[in-house]
C-alpha cells in the first residue's frame, strides 16, 4: 500500500527552564498508508499530543522530518504550512474548539469558507456531512446549546467537510460518556471508509483503541509497538 505520511527520525525537546531539557519525542519513525485508521496510544506524557501537533504542522520538531504525500513539511515557511493545514489537514480537538458565536452550520462551513468555496457549495457539503453524523437537526444551534457529544460531532463534521487528506483527532472521546464515545468512533470509521480520508487519533481508552486498524504505542516519547491489527 502506498505510503501517505512518512515520519523519519523525529526528535522533540523542550526547555521549561535553562537548566533542564525534556525529551518529548525520541527517534520516531513511522509510515502511515493512505486511507489508514490509526491510533496513537500510551500513558499520559508519552508524547501522543506532541507527535500529532508535529504531524499537523502546529509545532516544529527539534530534528527529523515529516513528509505528506511525498511533500516534505519540515522546514517549510509558515505561510505554506498554513495553506497545508487549511487545505489538507483536519483537526478534532479534545476541547472541541468550536467558535461560540457561530451556529453549528457556520462552524462546519468555516474552513470551507476560508478555502474560497461558494455559499451554495458550503451549504450542500455541510448538510451532506451533517446527515452522516446525525446532526442535521442541530445546525441552527449555538455550541452552548449542544451537549458535549453533539459539540464533538460538529467538530468532526467541520474537520471532514473541508475534504482534507488527513484528519488528526487528539483524544476525541475523552470528554464523552462510553455510549457517545462508541457512537462517535463508529461514525469516524464510516467517514474513513466512505470519504477515504486518512485518520490518526490518540486515545488511552481500550474500547476506542480496539476500533483502529493500525496501532502505534508510545512510551516515554518512543515508539514501543507499531502493528497493523486488521
Amino acid at each position: 500500500m502506498k505510503t501517505f505520511l512518512e515520519i523519519r527520525n523525529i526528535n522533540k525537546s523542550f526547555h521549561p527552564d535553562k537548566e533542564v531539557e525534556v525529551q518529548a519525542l525520541r527517534d520516531i519513525n513511522l509510515e502511515i498508508a493512505a486511507g489508514d485508521f490509526a491510533v496513537l496510544s500510551g500513558p499520559s506524557g508519552s508524547g501522543k499530543t506532541t507527535l500529532l501537533n508535529i504531524i499537523g504542522c502546529l509545532d516544529n520538531c527539534t530534528s527529523g522530518e515529516v513528509s505528506l504525500v511525498g511533500q516534505r513539511l519540515t522546514g517549510l515557511p509558515e505561510k505554506k504550512l498554513s495553506l497545508i493545514r487549511r487545505n489538507q489537514i483536519g483537526f478534532v480537538f479534545q476541547a472541541y474548539n468550536l467558535i461560540p458565536v457561530l451556529t453549528a452550520q457556520e462552524n462546519i462551513e468555516y474552513i470551507m469558507r476560508l478555502q474560497g468555496r461558494s455559499p451554495q457549495e458550503c451549504g450542500e457539503r455541510c448538510l451532506e456531512v451533517a446527515r452522516k453524523l446525525g446532526i442535521e437537526t442541530l445546525l441552527s444551534k449555538l455550541p452552548n446549546q449542544l451537549s458535549g457529544g453533539q459539540q464533538q460531532r460538529v467538530a468532526v463534521a467541520r474537520a471532514v467537510a473541508a475534504t482534507p487528506k488527513l484528519i488528526l483527532a487528539d483524544e476525541p472521546t475523552a470528554n464523552l460518556d462510553s455510549k457517545t464515545a462508541a457512537d462517535l468512533m463508529d461514525m469516524m470509521e464510516r467517514l474513513n471508509r466512505d470519504e477515504g480520508v486518512t485518520i490518526i487519533f490518540s486515545s488511552h481508552d481500550p474500547q476506542v483503541i480496539d476500533k483502529a486498524r493500525h496501532s502505534i504505542v508510545l512510551k516515554d516519547g518512543a515508539v514501543i509497538s507499531d502493528e497493523t491489527l486488521h
